[in-house]
């Protein structure tokens, strides 16, 4: 599933990653639990609960619990999208990460031409803060980042 899903043209490049072969899907994968381990990522499969069907992924990540703040990233599988599926992830992580983990401070950083990431991140309440000039790599060329912000209380 997951080579199947950065097969998808823009899964791979607004996510910068191309997982080509099983191994290296694989090795992504098994980096989730090191991560986990570690205390600084926690990744996980957004899925339907009666059957199971993998819709997406979402993850918490640069997590520093002695700062309070971390980072949330999302995707989804092109089928799905436009159902909500993203915003809901995105919501359900923020609210754990803020009430269960103590988190004080979750980003969201997307390219500025990445519409359908902002949505997803005003619909789940995280505000738009301001703009990153020309901050991240892509394939294309250098992309003004949007940083958006959910703050806990």
């Amino acid at each position: 599933m997951v080579r199947a899903a950065f097969a998808d043209p823009d899964i791979r490049h607004w996510h910068m990653r191309e997982l080509a072969t099983d191994e290296e899907a694989h090795s992504w994968i098994t980096g989730w639990r090191e991560r986990w381990n570690a205390e600084t990522d926690g990744s996980w499969a957004i899925t339907v609960v009666v059957t199971g069907q993998v819709l997406g992924q979402t993850a918490l990540r640069g997590v520093s619990p002695e700062f309070g703040h971390g980072q949330i990233t999302c995707w989804v599988l092109p089928a799905f999208r436009g159902e909500g599926v993203a915003t809901r992830a995105v919501s359900a992580v923020g609210g754990w990460a803020i009430d269960d983990l103590g988190l004080h401070r979750l980003e969201i950083h997307h390219s500025a031409a990445n519409a359908p990431s902002c949505r997803v991140a005003e619909k789940a309440g995280f505000a738009l803060e301001g703009t990153m000039m020309s901050a991240l790599l892509h394939t294309d060329g250098w992309h003004d980042m949007h940083v958006h912000a959910l703050l806990a209380g």
